[in-house]
C-alpha cells in the first residue's frame, strides 16, 4: 500500500471532483490539516466563490476520507528543521514535508511552489496517483 501525505488544496480538489481513492492508497496529514481545510472553505464562501451548501458537501467529503492525522513531537521537530533548511517563514508547509519524510512515500500538493521546494527533500506525486 502506498502512503501519501495530502495537502488541504489536494483534499478540496478531490472533494470538488468527488474522487474515489484507489484501494492501494493510504492518506496521512498533519493535525493542522482539518483546520486548514475548514479555513479554506470558509474563505471561499466569504469571497463568493462557493456556496455554503457546496462548502458543506466538500467538508463532508473530506471528513469521510480515511486520513490518518499525526502531530507528535518528532514531527514538529523535523518540521522545524525542514522550514529552517528551506528558508521558510513558518512551519505550516514544513509539517507536510516532514510528515512525508517520516511516514509516507510521497507528497501530493497542487501548490506548485510547495511542490518545487519539497522535491529537494521528498518525492512529490501528482494527484492522479490517488485514482
Amino acid at each position: 500500500m502506498t502512503r501519501y501525505v495530502i495537502t488541504p488544496d489536494t483534499a478540496l480538489r478531490l472533494a470538488e471532483d468527488q474522487t474515489l481513492i484507489g484501494d492501494g492508497c493510504q492518506l496521512v496529514a498533519p493535525t493542522l490539516f482539518r483546520s486548514q481545510v475548514l479555513s479554506l472553505l470558509y474563505q471561499a464562501v466569504r469571497r463568493g466563490e462557493l456556496s455554503k451548501v457546496d462548502a458543506s458537501r466538500q467538508l463532508d467529503y473530506v471528513r469521510a476520507l480515511r486520513i490518518r492525522l499525526l502531530g507528535d513531537r518528532v514531527l514538529q521537530s523535523v518540521a522545524w528543521k525542514v522550514a529552517d533548511q528551506l528558508g521558510w517563514p513558518d512551519t505550516l508547509d514544513a509539517e507536510y514535508v516532514a510528515l512525508t519524510q517520516l511516514q509516507a512515500d510521497a507528497l501530493i500538493t497542487l501548490d506548485g511552489q510547495l511542490a518545487l521546494a519539497a522535491r529537494r527533500l521528498v518525492t512529490v506525486a501528482p494527484i492522479e496517483a490517488l485514482h
